[in-house]
């Protein structure tokens, strides 16, 4: 298994460098956007430029283009639904939704992690029970988005600190990711960095 999941890496880490290679457009660095548990409420009034001041809530709203919401925030709101009425969903169900969304314009894939040094980090990531990365197959896409599950009673926000003191927005050597957003639904931790909407 371990083999396979290298070969994986190998190849999409050799489509990434091509894709480098062919890219001539300078990348900016946009300031990051980190939300929180404690400070989610206050990111979700700031937009990207040329939107109004406020940005509506997104309950029962997953596509980008009904909303001023970024990418990361409209993937937080159907993930925080969908783990709301179904509070039973494994990590690995949990991803396999996030990817029919239809904000998600790539060729997404899921892939179970196993604690220890994960892509878009700069530490191994440890304590959590089970894991599943949400990603584009191929391409050099700044998105690597990740579910948890942690024990129950395990300390969420310490894991949530970590991830986020961790994070590398810069891991695929092409691009940038224009913000990180991780937030939780009871011991279920939602984490992604990504660009703020992808373009069609």
């Amino acid at each position: 298994m371990k083999k396979i999941i290298s070969l994986l890496l190998a190849i999409v880490m050799m489509f990434t460098l091509v894709a480098c290679a062919n890219d001539s457009e300078e990348t900016v660095n946009p300031p990051e956007n980190t939300t929180t548990e404690d400070n989610s409420e206050e990111n979700t009034e700031e937009t990207v430029e040329g939107t109004t001041e406020e940005t509506p809530e997104n309950e029962g709203t997953t596509d980008a283009e009904a909303t001023d919401s970024t990418l990361g925030q409209t993937l937080l709101a159907d993930f925080t639904e969908t783990l709301t009425a179904n509070p039973g969903m494994t990590a690995q169900e949990a991803a396999d939704h996030l990817i029919t969304n239809p904000a998600i314009l790539f060729a997404p894939a899921t892939m179970p992690v196993e604690e220890g040094y994960l892509s878009g980090f700069t530490t191994e990531i440890t304590g959590f029970e089970e894991g599943v990365m949400f990603a584009p197959m191929i391409g050099s896409i700044a998105f690597v988005g990740y579910v948890f599950t942690l024990e129950d009673g395990a300390d969420v926000d310490s894991f949530m600190n970590n991830l986020v003191s961790t994070a590398d927005m810069r891991w695929n050597i092409c691009v940038e990711a224009e913000e990180m957003i991780v937030d939780h639904v009871d011991n279920t931790v939602f984490f992604v960095m990504c660009p703020e909407a992808l373009e069609a």
